[in-house]
């Protein structure tokens, strides 16, 4: 649903965080009801349709204190299971709010919060929940159950497969694949299929944290544990607590770090940091990272004994260039995105500039493809794009094939292409890699140590 067709109800006792909100949002959506008394939602949510409710956490009320939030949310999705609800609330508060994420809440914001912020929130719920209904009523050209995972190609229905029958179990995920593939996308699928979807998903950019930051970040801190330490906070394990941890790029962490997330993986319970209290978390883990399983498998660079815990079963995301036959299902989908978006009407690609897409080696995988979709759709003037319309990201290197082609006329890289190449093929099995090439395990790992893959 575009924002601007959107009908938004705001329900607060704060006549001032009502009004900030009115404002905010008149230009935005095309209706803005708000309501002071909570009293009076069953007969506003029954007597108009509603895309979507902000609901603070807390009123002057005497129902449930300090959860009155949660039973209003809960009336609210007995009553219309399809409005998307939004809590509002306090810092001090954020416990509550994540567990509203497992009482059927979209999302929540924390006051005081940005403008900017408030705005995407509400217009990325209701996107999702236009394309949700969308991929409801229509099965589209996808082989596919997964509306977000678009590809007929072998392989990745090889991976629909897998998903399909990994989801509904606990095993431990690592999504390998390099960037631009899509990773999380398929940790998110595999959530929405497991017996957790209806627990929060928390997703942690695990590479990016500090060493400093490692700790309070995934296990939470006390007040006072260190000079920040102003107030109490949970940890994202906790805020994942019954369901699902996606660690993105774990391959970057230090072996210190790794040693850490291994105990609390290892003893199924984390300790904040100025605490002695242990707490158990019940957490379904999946892990993604852009090395392949021989650099993880270097234990002067990651620890073995954490790649077995993590690794139960791992899915090997191709990169594009190795389903070509998917690259044309991708692209009608992202000219039906940013068609939309751009309000381009009846936008197609002439054949002769979607075999110029066909033929060209992504280094950016679909992340860059979608990136080029919507800078031609942007810069067109007619409906039609053609070749000489379609410009490749420069932020790839123009040499890369010339030398990667170069490369291959030596002997000892085409071995080494080849050993990639069916290994790849076999999704990471040794054993099979090793039959297909003809050679024992052995000598398959000897290969492997030469040309430190």
């Amino acid at each position: 649903m575009s924002l601007l067709k959107a009908s938004i109800l705001v329900i607060d006792d704060d006549v001032d965080v009502l009004t900030a909100v009115r404002l905010l949002m008149k230009t935005e959506v095309q209706q803005v009801v708000t309501e002071k008394n909570p009293e009076n939602i069953p007969s506003l949510i029954t007597s108009r349709p509603f895309d979507l409710v902000l609901l603070d956490m807390n009123f002057n009320a005497s129902i449930n204190t300090g959860n009155e939030g949660l039973y209003w949310l809960k009336r609210i999705k007995e009553m219309k299971p399809g409005i998307s609800v939004i809590m509002i609330t306090a810092y001090g508060d954020i416990d509550l709010a994540v567990r509203s994420l497992k009482e059927g809440a979209s999302d929540f914001i924390v006051k005081p919060w940005h403008n900017e912020k408030l705005v995407s929130t509400i217009a990325d719920i209701l996107k999702k929940k236009t394309q949700q209904a969308s991929s409801s009523t229509n099965s589209g050209s996808s082989k596919n159950s997964y509306p977000d995972l678009l590809g007929n190609s072998d392989v990745m229905l090889d991976i629909f497969s897998k998903i399909d029958k990994i989801a509904p179990t606990d095993a431990n995920i690592l999504i390998l694949g390099e960037n631009g593939t899509g990773k999380d996308l398929i940790a998110k699928a595999i959530h929405e299929k497991s017996l957790r979807k209806k627990q929060p998903f928390v997703k942690v950019d695990i590479g990016a944290l500090t060493e400093t930051l490692f700790e309070s970040e995934l296990f939470g801190h006390k007040k006072g544990a260190f000079t920040d330490a102003k107030d109490e906070r949970m940890g994202l394990f906790e805020a994942a607590n019954g369901g699902t941890l996606f660690l993105d790029e774990i391959g970057n962490i230090s072996l210190q770090q790794q040693a850490k997330l291994l105990s609390a993986l290892q003893n199924r319970q984390i300790t904040r940091l100025g605490s002695n209290q242990s707490i158990p978390v019940d957490i379904r883990l999946i892990c993604a990272t852009n090395l392949p399983m021989s650099e993880l498998a270097n234990e002067n660079r990651f620890r073995k004994d954490l790649v077995y815990r993590i690794n139960t079963v791992e899915i090997i995301i191709p990169p594009l260039r190795k389903r070509n036959e998917d690259i044309r299902l991708l692209i009608e989908h992202f000219v039906k995105i940013y068609s939309a978006k751009y309000l381009k009407t009846n936008t197609r690609f002439s054949e002769t500039a979607l075999k110029k897409l066909e033929q060209y080696h992504f280094p950016g995988n679909v992340r860059e493809l979608q990136y080029i979709i919507e800078r031609v759709i942007i810069m067109s003037d007619g409906n039609e794009i053609t070749p000489d319309e379609i410009i490749f990201s420069p932020i790839e290197s123009s040499n890369q094939n010339a030398s990667a082609e170069n490369d291959e006329t030596k002997l000892s890289n085409i071995e080494k292409n080849t050993i990639l190449r069916v290994i790849e093929k076999n999704n990471g099995n040794i054993t099979k890699a090793a039959k297909e090439l003809g050679i024992t395990r052995t000598a398959l790992y000897r290969r492997l140590g030469k040309y430190e893959i």
